[in-house]
């Protein structure tokens, strides 16, 4: 059951960024089909980003209720179902309208799964999960380019990713009866008793109890710019190798893929070492090494070597930052709470990721592009500034839980 309740997971969460990369691949095709200018891609962005932090906020109390695999199952049908709305589109204005199923489904999904793998499985799953993360979104260009190349069209690539999701929200559906059996969580004082914040009953977390939690806010803001600075890398790499190094678009494109090749790669070699350090470390040492990486990016050498070298290290730094955030939950807030407390981290991921690509692109117009590591530095400091004071918190907690009686759950390392 473990095993294959495990592969079904790990085939959703490279199923489930199938699609992340559909849009901004086909759209130069899209747009002219659709008629509408090229800028419309971002309102399409936009409703599925509205739709993500909705349903993410909304998690706590709706997996509550129908628990995390049903939801799971749920969520992908709705994704399978826009996805086909996408392929059938023949307007912009009913590809808007199948954005707001989609989005309201993948944030669900997000949040569900990801608290599930965090309270359920090692360290090490979480990472490789989120490797899985870089091989769904690396692949859905080369889905678009095939199915432009063999003249199927956009709506073709839509059409076979929708048909994966419909695979998989059927596998999803077969599963229900393994979610609750496969590593059941049980009782102990390390886990399972209150955190601070807590009620110690099985109530629903409400949004602004879980916000007022000691430490969530520090937490919530690191998330935000890690997932800001992921984002911005993703977006504006290859405008800042072109404009401010010289080098030839096409060039700058393929060299833009060292920052997902090193964040895949990192995940999955962090994945060997995740339990051992623990979430704290990895946390840490993620920051560290995504700011040496942009060190690297913003020297003003003539030689492409060490920005490229930066790019890879960015990645690589990046690698098990979101990962061990996830999994550090429900051990610094509890169990109990983690699920709510997942959510908010989703919808705040979101917002970074929405709304960090397009300050950097304001301020790249009218100062120029040069800004491009400096932003990434500043978000690299605020998110290792917020972890580390997230930390001495926790360590706070360590050291008076010799005084908490036993409805309180101490904050600690995922490591112990």
């Amino acid at each position: 059951m473990y095993s294959l309740l495990l592969a079904i997971i790990y085939f959703a969460f490279v199923s489930l960024r199938l699609p992340d990369s559909l849009l901004g691949a086909g759209w130069p095709v899209m747009h002219r089909d659709l008629d509408v200018p090229i800028a419309f891609a971002g309102l399409v962005a936009m409703i599925i980003a509205g739709g993500t932090i909705l349903s993410s906020l909304a998690s706590e109390r709706v997996t509550r209720r129908f628990g995390a695999g049903a939801v799971t199952a749920v969520s992908v049908g709705m994704t399978a179902a826009a996805l086909l709305g996408f392929s059938a589109s023949g307007s912009f204005w009913m590809l808007c309208v199948w954005a707001i199923p989609y989005g309201l489904g993948a944030g669900a999904v997000d949040a569900a799964l990801n608290n599930y793998v965090a309270v359920h499985y090692a360290a090490r799953h979480m990472n490789w999960l989120h490797a899985c993360w870089g091989l769904g979104a690396a692949a859905s260009p080369f889905i678009m380019s095939y199915a432009l190349a063999a003249e199927h069209g956009w709506s073709g690539a839509y059409l076979a990713v929708g048909a994966v999701q419909v695979a998989l929200s059927v596998a999803l559906l077969i599963s229900l009866p393994l979610w609750g059996r496969v590593n059941p969580t049980k009782p102990d004082s390390a886990h399972e008793a209150a955190a601070p914040g807590e009620s110690g009953t099985g109530r629903h977390v409400r949004l602004v109890e879980a916000i007022r939690i000691p430490g969530v806010g520090l937490i919530l803001t690191a998330f935000f710019a890690y997932c800001a600075l992921e984002s911005t890398a993703i977006l504006w790499t290859s405008s800042y190798l072109v404009t401010d190094r010289g080098i030839d678009p096409a060039t700058a494109a393929a060299f833009a893929s060292l920052f997902l090749l090193g964040i895949t790669a990192g995940r999955f070699l962090a994945g060997f070492v995740a339990d051992r350090v623990g979430d704290t470390v990895m946390i840490r040492g993620g920051f560290i090494a995504a700011g040496a990486g942009v060190l690297l990016l913003a020297l003003p050498l003539e030689a492409d070597a060490p920005a490229l070298a930066g790019l890879a290290l960015l990645g690589l730094g990046c690698a098990p930052i979101y990962p061990a955030i996830i999994h550090s939950t429900p051990v610094n807030f509890g169990r109990r709470n983690s699920q709510a407390v997942i959510g908010i981290q989703m919808a705040a991921a979101y917002t970074g990721s929405t709304l960090a690509p397009p300050l950097l692109g304001a301020l790249a117009d009218g100062a120029g592009m040069w800004v491009f590591p400096p932003f990434l530095a500043g978000l690299v400091i605020l998110g290792l500034v917020m972890s580390e004071m997230l930390n001495a918190r926790v360590r706070r907690g360590l050291a008076s839980s010799s005084e908490l009686d036993a409805t309180t759950d101490a904050p600690h390392d995922a490591a112990r």
